[in-house]
C-alpha cells in the first residue's frame, strides 16, 4: 500500500485535508467547524474553529503504521490520568459520536485509513529560546517532570497498556524507531567515526546504568519547548505521541532538544534538576548521567532529521545540526571516554 509520505507534497496535503474533513463527521461539532493545518511532522495537527460557537479544537491525524489504535488509547489513558490526578495539565481528548477517543477515518481518496484524535484547544505560547531567560521555566519543567514520574510509579496501568520502548537498541542500536544515525544528513567519513565512538560509549554507560524501576519507566519522551504551552502562570504539557518506556532522565534531555549545543544548556539543566528535587528525590548518580541522555537524544535527532527530511523542521535543521553535533561528541568523549 502506498505510504502517504511518498506522495508529492501538495497531494499529501490534499489527502490529509480530506482525512481531517472526514474526521469531523465522527464528532458532535458545530456545522461550521473547519480544519486548518498548523503542524505537519510525524502526524498532521489541525486547528478546528467554529465561528458560531467561538470554540476551537485540535485534531491530530496519525501517520500510518507508527502506533496501533491500542497504543494511542494507552497514550490517552495516561495523559487523562495525569490531568485528573492533578499531576500535570495535559490536553483533554474529546470522544466521538460512538464514545471512542480514537476514531478510524476512511477518506474518500486513497491510500489508507487513518487514526484520528480530537482534543479541546489549549491556549498558551511556546517558550522562546532566543528571547527568554529560560532558567525559571526550566525549574517549573523539572517540577512537572518529577510529578509525572511520581505519578507513573503509583499509577496502575490499564490492561493491555501499549507504548514504544525508547532504549539504546531502539534509539541508536539495531532496531531504531527513527532510522539509523549513520543516515543523518551531511555525515563525512570522519564524522561517522566520531559518532560511532560516541554511540559505543553511550551504550556502555547505559548498560552500566541499568533499567531498574527507579530509573526506567513510562515517560513523556518529548518534553521540548515546542510541546510546552505557557498560559500566564500555568505550564501545560502537550503532544504525548512519543511517550513510552525509557529512562526517567531522558525527559530532562528532551527539554533541550535541537539546542543542546547552546552555552546556556548546562545552567538550564541545573535549573531543571533544582525544580525536580523540590518534588522528588534525584540521586546524584542519576543527575551525573544526564549528559549521556543529552547525547543519546542529540544523535537520535540526527537520525530523525535524516529519516524525516521531508518535514519543515528537519529541513530547517539539516546538515548544520549534524555538524553542530561534532563538538558535543568531542566534549562527551573527553569527559567520559
Amino acid at each position: 500500500m502506498l505510504d502517504v509520505r511518498d506522495l508529492p507534497h501538495e497531494e499529501r496535503l490534499s489527502h490529509l485535508h480530506d482525512v481531517a474533513v472526514a474526521a469531523l463527521a465522527h464528532y458532535e461539532l458545530p456545522a461550521d467547524a473547519q480544519p486548518q493545518l498548523v503542524s505537519l511532522s510525524e502526524n498532521a495537527v489541525y486547528r478546528v474553529d467554529s465561528p458560531s460557537s467561538r470554540r476551537s479544537w485540535a485534531l491530530r491525524v496519525h501517520r500510518e503504521g507508527y502506533h496501533s489504535r491500542g497504543a494511542i488509547a494507552s497514550e490517552l489513558a495516561w495523559l487523562t490520568a495525569l490531568r485528573s490526578d492533578g499531576a500535570a495539565l495535559t490536553p483533554k481528548p474529546v470522544a466521538g459520536r460512538d464514545n471512542a477517543l480514537v476514531q478510524i477515518v476512511s477518506p474518500a481518496t486513497p491510500p489508507a485509513v487513518r487514526h484520528v484524535v480530537l482534543f479541546e484547544w489549549e491556549e498558551g505560547e511556546e517558550p522562546d529560546v532566543e528571547r527568554q531567560d529560560l532558567r525559571k521555566p526550566f525549574e517549573v519543567l523539572g517540577e512537572i517532570a518529577a510529578r509525572m514520574h511520581e505519578h507513573v510509579r503509583r499509577w496502575p496501568k490499564p490492561a493491555g497498556f501499549e507504548r514504544l520502548t525508547w532504549d539504546f537498541e531502539t534509539a541508536l542500536g539495531g532496531q531504531p524507531h527513527w532510522g539509523a544515525w549513520r543516515d543523518g544528513l551531511g555525515l563525512t567519513p570522519e564524522t561517522e567515526v566520531l559518532f560511532g565512538r560516541t554511540v559505543e560509549l553511550i551504550g556502555r554507560r547505559l548498560e552500566a546504568f541499568g533499567k531498574s524501576p527507579e530509573r526506567f519507566d513510562l515517560v513523556h519522551g518529548d518534553m521540548r519547548l515546542a510541546n510546552l504551552l505557557i498560559d500566564g502562570e500555568t505550564t501545560k504539557i502537550i503532544d504525548f505521541d512519543d511517550s513510552g518506556f525509557s529512562w526517567l532522565m531522558y525527559d530532562c534531555a528532551t527539554a533541550v532538544s535541537f539546542f543542546e549545543h547552546r552555552p546556556e544548556v548546562p545552567e538550564l539543566i541545573q535549573s531543571w534538576v533544582r525544580g525536580y528535587r523540590r518534588v522528588a528525590a534525584l540521586p546524584k548518580e542519576d543527575e551525573e548521567e544526564i549528559p549521556t541522555f543529552v547525547m543519546l537524544r542529540r544523535l537520535l535527532l540526527v537520525a530523525w532529521i535524516g529519516s524525516h527530511s521531508q518535514t519543515a523542521l528537519a529541513q530547517a535543521m539539516g546538515a548544520d545540526y549534524t555538524r553542530g553535533t561534532v563538538p558535543l561528541c568531542e566534549g562527551y568523549l573527553s569527559r567520559f571516554g
